[in-house]
C-alpha cells in the first residue's frame, strides 16, 4: 500500500500594480488590517518580522510642505469611501492595544529612529491580481508609525519571535503562524524587488519556497550569520564598475567587507573609501542636509546614454581572489537612477542611492540591490542563496517548495519517502546526500536525472507517484489555471555545487487622479499629543540612536517613556559576532 504525505504548497504573493516611494519607485504589496479592513500598500522586509503601517499623525495639513495627499503617497488606500492618512486603530473592532514601544529593528543601527503604537489585530495578505485574501491571520502584531523615515508600510518576512519588555512571553510572527497552521511548507521565501526601469517588471515574492523562473543561471549558497540580528550577511569582495569616469574595470570597494541584505530600506551603505570611489566615478555631490548623494542633469544624462554597469562580487571565502566560490550580481546604471521627494525635498531630486556607513554594523545592501538580485532564505536550515534575477518568462511561474526539516526528517524514515525527497533536491547537494546516505543504484539514477533536468532548465512538473514504490507526495493547493508547476525541494536553488560562506524618471502623482478628499485624521488616545513630524531624514554620519524625525510628542514628548524591545529569539545578542574580511 502506497504511503501518502501531504505538505502545503508554496504561495506566490502577487504584488500590486502600484509603484510607490519617496526614495525611488518600488513595487508594493497589499495588506488589509483591522475590522472592517483598512488597506495599505507595503514593502516586504527581509530583516523584520512585524507589520508596520503609517500612523495618521505622520501627515498633517498644518505642514506647508505636505503635498496634500500624504496618506495616499504613504501607501494608505481609501477607507469607508474617503482618503485615509494612516491606520485608524480606533476604527477597528479587533484592535487590542499593547502600548507604545521603540521599533528597535536593524534600521536603528543605520541611524533611523522611531516608535510605534503596537497592538494586535487581524492581518490579511491580498493577491494583487484578484484582490482575494491569500492568508487571513488574527491576533497579529501591528505597529502604526508616524515617523516619516518609514514612509511606506512594511511587512516582515523574518522568523524571530516578537517580545515586549522581557523574553518571557514571546509572540509568534505571521510566517510562523502560517507554518504552524500548515499553510506554507516551511519558514522560507524567495524575493526580488522588481525593476521599474525594466518596463515595470514586477516584484516576485514566494512564501514557503521560491520561483525558479526568476532565479538566474548562477547563484551561491551561504550559511546565515551567527548574529541573528544580521542573518543574511554576505562577503562583498569587489564592486566593479564599467564605463565610468574612471574607465572600466574599476574596483569601487578597496577593502572587502561583509554586508547585510535588508530590503526594508533602499540604500547601499558603504565604507568611506568606497563612497569616495562612487563619487569620483559617477560625479556625485553630497548633500549635508539629507545625507544623500545627488547627481546633476549633465552627469545623469551622460550615464543614461553611456549605460555603465556596477557588478557586486559576492564570495564565500575570507579574501577576494583566494579561489573560493563567487557569484556576480550586475546592476545597470538605471538601477541607481532614482529620485527623492517629500519629505527629503520639496521637489523631486535626482540622487544616487548610496549612504556612508559609520562602522561595520551599518554595511548594508538595501532594496536597490534586490532589483537585480533574487534572494532565497531557508531559516530552518540557516541557509540562503543569492542569484542574479532572471527577467525571462515573466508571464509564468515555477514555484518550488522548500520542505521544513521536521517534515523531511519524518518522511526520510521511510525508504520510499527518502527517495522521493532526494530526487527533488538541488544539484549541489545531491552528491553529498548520495555518498553519505544510500548507495542504491536507483537513487543515483534519479539524482543524475534531476541534475541534468535542472541544468537544461526544463520546467515540467514532477510525477506525483514515486518511480520506486508508488508512494505519493501531494501538495495542498486550491490554485486553478495557474501557469506554473509545483515540485518539492528541501534545499535552496542551485546550478553549481554549493559552497557555504561564514556566515527612469520622475514619479509625479497627479492629485486630481486620487480618489476623493482627505479623511479627517484620527488622533491616538494616549497621554500627550503625538505632535508634528517634520521632514528630516536619518543622518548616517552620526551614531544611533538616529536623528530621524526625533521630534514631536509621539517619540519625544517624554524621552524614555516608550517601552524597550527585545527581538532576539529568547537569548541575548551574540557577542563578537561581527566579522570583517
Amino acid at each position: 500500500m502506497a504511503n501518502s504525505t501531504t505538505i502545503a504548497a508554496p504561495i506566490s504573493w502577487i504584488p500590486s500594480s502600484y509603484w510607490d516611494g519617496n526614495d525611488g519607485l518600488w513595487n508594493t504589496f497589499l495588506v488589509k488590517v483591522g475590522t472592517p479592513p483598512q488597506e495599505f500598500r507595503t514593502l516586504p522586509s527581509t530583516a523584520g518580522q512585524e507589520t508596520w503601517l503609517p500612523n495618521p499623525e505622520g501627515c498633517t495639513t498644518a505642514d506647508p510642505s505636505d503635498p496634500g495627499y500624504c496618506g495616499y503617497l504613504r501607501g494608505t488606500l481609501p477607507f469607508n469611501g474617503v482618503n485615509s492618512s494612516g491606520f485608524e486603530n480606533n476604527q477597528s473592532s479587533t484592535w487590542d492595544l499593547i502600548g507604545l514601544y521603540t521599533l528597535d529593528a536593524q534600521e536603528l543601527e543605520l541611524g533611523y529612529s522611531g516608535n510605534g503604537l503596537y497592538g494586535f489585530d487581524t492581518v490579511s495578505l491580498i493577491d494583487g491580481n484578484t484582490s482575494d485574501a491569500l492568508f487571513n491571520q488574527t491576533m497579529q502584531v501591528v505597529a502604526s508609525v508616524p515617523d516619516l523615515d518609514f514612509w511606506l508600510g512594511v511587512f516582515g518576512l523574518g522568523p524571530k519571535s516578537i517580545n515586549f519588555t522581557t523574553f518571557n512571553d514571546p509572540i509568534q510572527n505571521f510566517m510562523s503562524d502560517l507554518l504552524n497552521s500548515s499553510q506554507i511548507p516551511s519558514l522560507s521565501w524567495g524575493y526580488t524587488a522588481g525593476a521599474y526601469y525594466r518596463n515595470k517588471t514586477p516584484a516576485s515574492l514566494t512564501l514557503g519556497g521560491y520561483d525558479d523562473y526568476r532565479v538566474g543561471a548562477t547563484n551561491l549558497n551561504f550559511s546565515m550569520n551567527v548574529d541573528n540580528s544580521r542573518p543574511l550577511q554576505v562577503g562583498v569582495q569587489k564592486i566593479l564598475a564599467e564605463n565610468t569616469l574612471g574607465g572600466s574595470g574599476v574596483n569601487l570597494l578597496p577593502t572587502a567587507v561583509y554586508h547585510f541584505i535588508d530590503s526594508t530600506l533602499p540604500h547601499i551603505w558603504l565604507p568611506d573609501d568606497a563612497i569616495q570611489a562612487f563619487v569620483d566615478n559617477f560625479g556625485l555631490t553630497y548633500d549635508n542636509n539629507t545625507d544623500l548623494y545627488l547627481i546633476n542633469d549633465t552627469m545623469r544624462n551622460q550615464w543614461l546614454q553611456n549605460r555603465p554597469t556596477v557588478t557586486f562580487q559576492l564570495g564565500t571565502s575570507d579574501v577576494a581572489g583566494s579561489g573560493g566560490e563567487t557569484v556576480n550580481i550586475e546592476l545597470p546604471y538605471a538601477a541607481f537612477d532614482m529620485q527623492a521627494s517629500y519629505p527629503y525635498y520639496e521637489n523631486a531630486t535626482n540622487y544616487f542611492p548610496i549612504r556612508k556607513a559609520v562602522n561595520d554594523t551599518q554595511y548594508t545592501l538595501g532594496r536597490t540591490f534586490l532589483q537585480e538580485a533574487y534572494l532565497t532564505a531557508d531559516f530552518e536550515r540557516s541557509s540562503f542563496t543569492v542569484a542574479q534575477t532572471s527577467f525571462d518568462n515573466l508571464d509564468l511561474q515555477h514555484l518550488v517548495a522548500i520542505e521544513s526539516p521536521a517534515q523531511a526528517n519524518s518522511s526520510s524514515s521511510s525508504p520510499a519517502s527518502t527517495s522521493s525527497t532526494s530526487s527533488s533536491l538541488s544539484g549541489g547537494t545531491i552528491a553529498g546526500i548520495v555518498i553519505g546516505a544510500v548507495a542504491g543504484i536507483t537513487l543515483v539514477t534519479l539524482a543524475v536525472w534531476y541534475f541534468l533536468r535542472r541544468n537544461k532548465r526544463k520546467h515540467q512538473p514532477l510525477p506525483t507517484s514515486d518511480p520506486v514504490d508508488g508512494s505519493e507526495t501531494v501538495f495542498a493547493t486550491d490554485k486553478k489555471d495557474t501557469p506554473y508547476s509545483d515540485h518539492r525541494g528541501s534545499e535552496l536553488p542551485s546550478e553549481n555545487a554549493l559552497h557555504e560562506a561564514p556566515g527612469l524618471g520622475s514619479y509625479k502623482q497627479d492629485p486630481s487622479e486620487l480618489p476623493g478628499g482627505r479623511a479627517n485624521e484620527v488622533g491616538v488616545e494616549m497621554e500627550g499629543d503625538m505632535g508634528r513630524f517634520r521632514a528630516r531624514p536619518g543622518m548616517a554620519e552620526m551614531p544611533s540612536p538616529g536623528l530621524g524625525h526625533g521630534y514631536g510628542g509621539f517619540a519625544a514628548e517624554a524621552p524614555g517613556s516608550e517601552g524597550q524591545r527585545y527581538e532576539l529569539m529568547g537569548s541575548e545578542p551574540v557577542q563578537d559576532a561581527q566579522r570583517t574580511l
